[in-house]
């Protein structure tokens, strides 16, 4: 049976005793080669976290004091943090709500209470009840990992009910602390009987991912309007201050303005991020005032629109009109979406103090003081939010106002990053170069291609529209729909995963659901005067996104029918039918089991292979973070003289990887000694628990032992051959899988340090291997160049897809190399062509 092993941190070997035979840990190892492997292996091996090194020493990746403390100073500071960061957005919407509903002009004292009504108990039902106390507790670990979009609560759900597409999933996947959801005993059959048709119909599985895809289109073309609509409405107040500044004016100073900000993202935002959320803080506490101020100046009574009769006095009043005014009241709650993505290491405790605390009492404030000055100057509401400030206090707010929507508008861009970079990591999305711009902030990224992308059509939209009006209409669509998928995601999760009771799950459903869809049905009336510009842009990101994941997903099924069998490996020998030389050799495939296709292709294209080969995985699963602990998998493939072993390294869709390859290659070296000792450490065991000697010469246990003896003697490496008996000590069966197992994969469970135990001769070995080869550095790269082809009896949409368009965007994307960041003086490519 193979072996697999998690690995995460490398204990220091004892020194050896100092005398003419090998030590290892302080037990002898019989060895006519003593001599010659003492002063290898008596070296200790460095203490060195490689883990925590490859995740660039991020601050509470790992959960960090400050994120475990519970005192109520710490989640006070991370509840101011968030007012920078996860609220800016939300906070900049009353620049622009009531010009955009009451594009018409106002009918009567009905209308505006009829309005504010609806921002009240809009703003109480979707970012208060919705995302703070049911979206953000989409969590499986009840960790800070809840945030993430739409990609998350896909994520969450593919890995409970098993829809994802792509079948990489392994059996110890499921012993990710991330993955284990506790399942409570009632309803427990509604909730299987769903998982069962999400697990086995390919229609459903499909229908999940192009929501998600959907959901992420939305997010992005959120990213592209939020810079538009706020600038230009914060410009506004120029035209309010100084009235013979020409429209167009301002429109050139807001493209100029978000070229500017695009232009500075690759730089990060480094030390000025401490002063976001003071600035916010300033910015909420003067629109608070200023509505206390107009509530007090003009109407007092203005706190009749709790009154929910008022809603309906309005559609009882304009009729058709109304729903035009309904669709302008969505900009409320614009930056929702951005309480549940990816902005921050924040608690759950902190995001609700801060928005219950701060934030919603603000915005009440000030769409109540707004409302109150529109009571008495009704023909303002052009411009109502500069119109209602008091004149000492018109420029300080100004600036507030500006710096409220940059810090909004960069926001919403990290959130587009965020979702490129999980769409990446879940295949979803072309390789794409993504840069981290701080080693302090998670999640602090930077990709070039999408930031010129969304300026691009940032520019383009500003320049179109020329009105806040125009994009009031499109940027409606995008929250809505982004926030409707949510809600579908949230009421499958409460089913099948918390299996919470079906009347608050129809409770949920109705009452979020029917307010989204009442609000997306009266946005769709504004379609034809600008909300198409981002549903077309959602489709065509739709469209890339869902082809890349096809093409990828029908790769991957070509690699796992064409995949080397155990039959044809064992007839090549120990020595694969090559030399074997000195060195290691790091073959990169998806496979997560199985010899793939394409070591095939380097043994008939090398005249020689390394000593060692690691069949090495990236795999990115359905989770937001994989513990340091149980990051990396390794097992053996064939028998132990054949040297072959798998490296599966497992990432969640959040994880940070260290661009530099030299510490993964380090660390990979050190968890295959870990993996090859614990081996050693296992087998002692077991053959001690039978009453068996330990010997190396008398342990004959494989049944293949007798028919790869002939092969042993072709490793001419000094290293790896010896003239000491060798023994196998893994038993297989007959089948094609039989070293490879999925039923095989565990844990190693380390035996005790007073525990005696034996490392035989080809342990010793392969330590000594892994050694010369890490200094001498003789560790090489193989990677296959691999081109996709449709087949010629596949049918005409299918040889579209693939043939030309996901082609075409394999060729334009970042290299695979690029990605794995693999130097070029150690690369070996060998070109295949999979036909699919």
């Amino acid at each position: 049976m193979d072996k697999v092993h998690s690995t995460s941190t490398f204990p220091e070997a004892d020194e050896g005793s100092g005398d003419d035979s090998c030590s290892w840990d302080g037990h002898r190892i019989a060895s006519d080669n003593a001599g010659e492997f003492q002063q290898k292996l008596k070296r200790a091996i460095p203490r060195v976290d490689s883990l925590q090194n490859e995740a660039m020493q991020i601050s509470g990746i790992s959960g960090g004091p400050a994120v475990k403390d519970e005192k109520l100073r710490v989640i006070l500071q991370m509840a101011f943090q968030t007012l920078g960061v996860v609220y800016s957005s939300l906070g900049t919407s009353p620049l622009f709500v009531f010009r955009s509903a009451f594009t018409g002009g106002i009918g009567g004292t009905l209308d505006i209470l009829g309005a504010l009504s609806i921002i009240i108990y809009t703003l109480t039902l979707i970012p208060l009840i919705k995302y703070l106390f049911v979206v953000l507790r989409a969590n499986s670990n009840e960790e800070s990992d809840f945030k993430g979009g739409i990609f998350s609560l896909y994520s969450l759900i593919c890995r409970y009910a098993k829809a994802s597409l792509i079948p990489n999933r392994q059996p110890t996947d499921e012993e990710l602390s991330n993955l284990k959801v506790e399942v409570p005993s009632r309803r427990l059959e509604r909730a299987l009987l769903i998982k069962g048709k999400l697990a086995k119909k390919d229609v459903w599985k499909n229908l999940l991912l192009i929501f998600a895809l959907l959901g992420v289109s939305l997010t992005i073309g959120n990213g592209i309007l939020t810079p538009c609509i706020s600038m230009m409405s914060a410009l506004s107040g120029l035209r309010v201050a100084i009235p013979s500044l020409s429209h167009d004016i301002v429109v050139v100073i807001a493209i100029a303005l978000i070229i500017v900000l695009f232009s500075l993202q690759r730089f990060g935002i480094g030390k000025v991020r401490r002063f976001f959320a003071p600035a916010l803080c300033l910015w909420f506490v003067s629109i608070a005032l200023i509505g206390i101020w107009n509530i007090i100046k003009y109407d007092p009574s203005i706190f009749r629109a709790f009154n929910p009769m008022y809603m309906y006095y309005l559609f009882a009043q304009n009729k058709t009109k109304a729903w035009y005014i309904l669709g302008g009241l969505v900009l409320c709650i614009t930056g929702g979406e951005a309480m549940f993505a990816d902005l921050g290491n924040y608690r759950l405790k902190s995001l609700q103090i801060a928005f219950a605390g701060v934030v919603y009492p603000c915005l009440l404030l000030s769409y109540m003081g707004q409302a109150a000055y529109l009571m008495k100057n009704p023909l303002a509401v052009g411009d109502v939010f500069y119109n209602s400030i008091p004149g000492v206090l018109y420029w300080p707010v100004f600036v507030f106002a500006m710096f409220a929507v940059t810090i909004a508008s960069r926001s919403m861009i990290l959130v587009s990053f965020s979702v490129i970079k999980a769409a990446v990591a879940l295949d979803c999305f072309p390789r794409v170069k993504i840069i981290h711009t701080s080693k302090q902030v998670k999640g602090q990224i930077y990709i070039p291609v999408i930031n010129w992308f969304l300026m691009i059509m940032c520019v383009a939209i500003t320049a179109g529209f020329r009105s806040t009006h125009l994009m009031g209409h499109a940027y409606g669509v995008v929250v809505l729909g982004d926030m409707f998928i949510t809600t579908c995601f949230i009421a499958l999760i409460m089913v099948v995963i918390w299996q919470t009771a079906l009347p608050l799950v129809l409770a949920f459903t109705i009452i979020i659901g029917g307010v989204e869809l009442l609000f997306f049905l009266a946005v769709l009336l504004k379609v034809q005067k600008g909300g198409w510009v981002p549903l077309v842009i959602a489709l065509v990101l739709l469209i890339v996104m869902y082809i890349w994941h096809y093409g990828t997903r029908v790769t991957y099924q070509s690699e796992v029918e064409q995949r080397i069998s155990m039959d044809y490996m064992l007839a090549l020998g120990a020595d694969l039918g090559t030399i074997r030389v000195k060195g290691v050799g790091l073959l990169y495939n998806d496979l997560a089991q199985g010899v793939p296709a394409i070591f095939g292709y380097f043994i008939k294209s090398l005249p020689a292979t390394h000593s060692t080969i690691v069949f090495v995985c990236i795999k990115y699963v359905h989770v937001p973070r994989v513990p340091q602990s149980q990051r990396f998998l390794f097992r053996r493939v064939c028998p132990r003289n054949y040297h072959l072993f798998r490296c599966v390294a497992r990432y969640g869709y959040k994880d940070v990887r260290k661009e530099d390859h030299t510490i993964f290659e380090e660390l990979l070296l050190h968890s295959l000694e870990l993996f090859i000792r614990k081996e050693a450490q296992e087998y002692a065991l077991e053959f001690e628990s039978f009453g068996m000697e330990t010997d190396v010469a008398d342990a004959e246990v494989s049944p293949w032992a007798g028919e790869l003896s002939a092969s042993r003697d072709s490793l001419r490496t000094p290293l790896l051959s010896t003239s000491a008996t060798q023994r196998s000590d893994t038993t297989f069966e007959e089948d094609d899988d039989m070293l490879e197992s999925p039923s095989s994969e565990r844990r190693c469970v380390t035996p005790r340090s007073s525990y005696p135990y034996v490392l035989d001769n080809i342990a010793v070995m392969e330590l000594c291997a892994l050694r010369d080869a890490r200094e001498a550095g003789t560790i090489a790269y193989l990677l296959g160049h691999a081109d996709v082809r449709a087949k010629k009896e596949s049918w005409f949409f299918k040889k579209l897809v693939i043939n030309y368009f996901y082609s075409f965007l394999s060729k334009n994307c970042r290299a695979s190399t690029e990605m794995l960041s693999v130097p070029h003086t150690h690369l070996l490519q060998v070109g295949m062509t999979y036909m699919v």
